[in-house]
């Protein structure tokens, strides 16, 4: 059985706090907005994982067909050492390239669910003999220092979730990448790419109502958590897609003026009649654009990979 270790870079309350302060500021913002990480509790991670099977949601596969047709260029191109993967979850996505790196020591997953790297890594070290898994409670936007393990890395930010980062966040976040890397390290990066507006919308509001059920996970959360009392189904899920921005926006909608009481914050927040919560912003992207935000963040955008469909794309990039 190869090593596996836990390190919790996170304070165990950082979550709590994290969630308290979020929702305060995004409820009492002009507009309200809550940021999308708060979607993920296990009912959360559950629907999602239902939503990756939707026949609307082509992202998962589409990203998966280039992992396994691109994954040995992948690996010739980094020759890498050592694989970290940011916001790893459950490990699943990363599975062809482990199999393609044989030269590979070192995979550190870096998530904030301390379960999820438990059980994956766990699993990782019985079925990889050989391989030292590391495992990081980390929230990778808030910065991150990773452990010493052989060169070159091959830093792994799969499934679009970039893209839920604001422009100024995303230039941050990029930034902060490229300052752990050095010269022989790279970056691959899954972009999901503007295409027809019938296509994006159906994505984020699929036929069986998937996707507005975990749209408004976030307010049992906060209910939860937070000892609220709002009603999920006093509102209604929104997708649409912004054309200026090129961006996907989930929202929910007021159907009626109400005051939702937030215990633990002490806190009332006023909706009037059809008032929206932004929930997610889902940017989508051009070549053009992922390189020069590359460029920008230091790095050197080296290869670009589609699906077959061009609905997805893997980028690596040099330092």
């Amino acid at each position: 059985m190869s090593p596996f270790q836990l390190t919790r870079i996170l304070p165990e309350d950082a979550t709590g706090a994290a969630l308290r302060a979020d929702v305060r500021t995004g409820l009492t913002g002009t507009p309200k907005t809550l940021p999308p990480k708060w979607f993920y509790d296990a009912h959360g991670s559950a629907l999602f994982e239902k939503i990756t099977e939707l026949h609307e949601y082509y992202p998962t596969r589409a990203e998966r067909e280039i992992l396994h047709a691109r994954a040995d260029r992948i690996a010739a191109a980094s020759g890498a050492r050592t694989l970290v993967e940011l916001g790893s979850g459950s490990s699943e996505k990363t599975g062809r390239l482990l199999d393609a790196l044989p030269g590979l020591d070192s995979y550190v997953p870096v998530d904030v669910s301390a379960s999820a790297l438990e059980d994956a890594g766990r699993a990782l070290a019985v079925e990889r003999p050989g391989l030292t898994v590391h495992a990081l409670i980390a929230d990778f936007t808030r910065g991150l220092t990773l452990p010493p393990t052989p060169g070159p890395r091959l830093v792994a930010f799969l499934g679009g979730t970039v893209g839920n980062l604001l422009p100024t966040e995303r230039a941050s976040f990029l930034r902060s990448v490229r300052h752990l890397l050095e010269p022989g390290d790279m970056l691959l990066l899954g972009t999901d790419l503007v295409k027809a507006e019938s296509e994006l919308v159906a994505a984020y509001d699929d036929a069986a109502g998937v996707t507005a059920e975990f749209n408004k996970n976030v307010l049992a959360v906060i209910n939860r958590e937070l000892r609220a009392d709002f009603d999920p189904q006093g509102f209604t899920h929104i997708a649409r897609w912004n054309p200026d921005r090129e961006w996907i926006e989930m929202r929910l909608r007021a159907q009626r003026a109400h005051t939702v009481h937030i215990q633990e914050l002490g806190l009332d927040v006023e909706f009037a009649a059809g008032e929206e919560v932004r929930t997610e912003v889902s940017a989508k992207f051009r070549e053009e654009r992922v390189r020069v935000e590359l460029s920008a963040a230091g790095f050197r955008p080296a290869h670009w990979w589609t699906d077959e469909r061009g609905r997805f794309a893997l980028s690596l990039s040099g330092v």
